[in-house]
């Protein structure tokens, strides 16, 4: 039997809505109760074990009928009333008015070497829901499921995925908005996180001008998010957002470093807490392109592109600001956390990149030695996670530096063959990065080591994802076992995995699902 060490939380700290009809409506208050849809056919697809101990449960019971009931939600765990988080948001550089979970119902909360939020995405209809139906189908659920775990591992800051289940029941989805529906297998993922608060739920309440739910918002998350700020102080909120910023470009480091994209940064989308939440068409860069974004409905505009990801994170956080100055009072203050924030954006990125390239230092040659190599991928279009391994791998002060060395020892990394001008900027390039490399003075097998903990070989590249899709959908789930295990040890040299250390195919270069998303799910 499953005995979780369920405790208050969120819907204890804040008001609730005192409607319980499930209607859409607009809502004043931080929650409305749900109730999850009953899916008598459902059924476990995957598990993941280590975030199963997170809240305290072993193997043996998450093969029991009562995990997959309380984690489907045809049960309700005792003591616990679903609910509906109400929050606002801008999207896609717009204001949006309310939003909410519109598919997402917040189970309870558990305390167990940490404290853990547990929702459902996919579960059923929400007061906010809007135009659609609350449920989710089987291939977003498959690419959120296996995205959350594969990022934990990658050290990238995450909600978790608990489990995949398949709801045996088929929903409606247009997948590009082309006129063209198809029913879809449904399904249900089960997330967990430190807290599922985002920057939308403070601009909800600073939109009604609803100070007291505001400042009650503050104070809880400060309380479970933040406990080394004091309450009683009177600087504590902008404290806070100190530490937002602080974690917000913190997280988008991590994504640029592994080269995530995620699709959809709008400000429903970003975690008080800094950590990388709602996968919806998020991408991993191939080839190497600053202007790439996975998102159809973002094509034109590319706002949410990989290379503007940090600059957009610091637009939402202006957005915060706005949200919080009621209980700050302080424009001033506001604006020199956002100054000192942008200040820090470079320093941030020329440091990671350093780090990735086995540099202890950064200075201004380093800067813009990163700018070259910058540029030198934009132009070449070299597969970004093979690159940066093959710069791990290799002893590049035991290589006679020649331009045939050099093209021989990146041709992995190539999707096309280089011009004479291209192969000679690269063979300048790296004499350069030998002279940086033997000025760090570094043990080669230190520096290698260093720099295979920040570069993976394995990612979740999108024809992976679709793979393990177009398989399931076939009644089939080894590739999804398979994808699961490899992304466990991203850092690891897994002989066994190689056949999926290599350039995309050229399938799926234009391949749906492969090259592009949207928000259809």
């Amino acid at each position: 039997m499953i005995q979780l060490n369920v405790i208050p939380g969120y819907a204890e700290a804040m008001p609730a809505d005192p409607d319980m009809s499930n209607t859409r409506r607009m809502v004043a208050d931080a929650y409305s109760y749900v109730t999850p849809r009953i899916f008598p056919h459902a059924r476990l697809i995957h598990t993941s074990v280590e975030a199963a101990e997170l809240l305290g449960m072993d193997k043996t019971q998450t093969m029991s009928e009562q995990f997959l009931k309380v984690f489907s939600g045809q049960e309700v765990y005792p003591g616990t009333h679903p609910y509906a988080m109400a929050y606002a948001g801008h999207q896609f550089g717009n204001w949006a008015g309310q939003l909410g979970d519109g598919r997402a119902i917040n189970l309870f909360e558990v305390e167990h070497n940490g404290r853990w939020a547990v929702q459902l995405k996919g579960a059923g209809e929400t007061p906010y829901s809007r135009h659609a139906d609350g449920l989710a189908v089987l291939r977003s659920s498959i690419r959120e499921h296996l995205c959350s775990e594969a990022m934990h591992h990658l050290g990238v800051p995450t909600t978790r995925s608990l489990c995949l289940i398949e709801t045996g029941e088929k929903v409606l989805r247009d997948m590009f908005y082309d006129g063209h529906p198809k029913l879809e297998p449904g399904a249900v993922v089960c997330r967990l996180s430190p807290t599922f608060i985002r920057f939308g739920n403070f601009e909800f309440f600073a939109a009604k001008k609803d100070k007291e739910k505001l400042t009650r918002l503050l104070d809880y998350t400060i309380n479970q998010s933040f406990p080394h700020i004091a309450i009683s102080s009177k600087d504590a909120y902008i404290d806070m957002f100190k530490d937002v910023c602080n974690l917000t470009i913190d997280l988008i480091m991590e994504w640029k470093r592994v080269g995530f994209v995620h699709g959809v940064m709008n400000t429903d989308n970003m975690s008080i807490a800094g950590l990388t939440l709602d996968y919806g068409p998020y991408g991993w860069i191939d080839r190497y392109d600053e202007d790439w974004t996975p998102n159809t409905t973002d094509s034109g505009q590319k706002r949410y592109r990989f290379g503007q990801q940090d600059y957009i994170a610091l637009w939402n956080l202006y957005q915060l600001a706005n949200a919080l100055y009621p209980c700050i009072g302080d424009v001033d203050a506001l604006q020199d956390v956002l100054k000192t924030t942008e200040m820090d954006i470079p320093q941030k990125y020329y440091t990671m990149m350093s780090k990735k390239m086995g540099l202890r230092y950064v200075d201004q040659d380093i800067a813009l030695h990163v700018d070259e190599l910058r540029e030198l991928m934009q132009s070449s279009g070299i597969d970004m996670t093979i690159f940066f391994w093959i710069l791990s791998d290799v002893d590049w002060e035991a290589v006679e530096l020649n331009q045939e060395n050099i093209l021989r020892l990146i041709q992995p990394a190539l999707y096309r063959e280089l011009s004479h001008s291209e192969a000679e900027k690269w063979h300048k390039w790296f004499e350069k990065y030998l002279m940086f490399l033997k000025k760090d003075k570094s043990n080669v097998v230190e520096r290698q080591q260093r720099m295979k903990s920040v570069n993976p070989k394995y990612v979740l590249r999108n024809y992976m994802a679709q793979l393990a899709i177009e398989q399931a959908y076939e009644g089939e789930y080894n590739l999804i076992d398979e994808l699961y295990e490899m992304l466990k040890r991203p850092y690891t040299d897994q002989k066994e995995y190689d056949h999926w250390h290599k350039l995309i195919p050229d399938w799926a270069i234009d391949r749906p699902g492969s090259s592009t998303l949207s928000c259809s799910s």
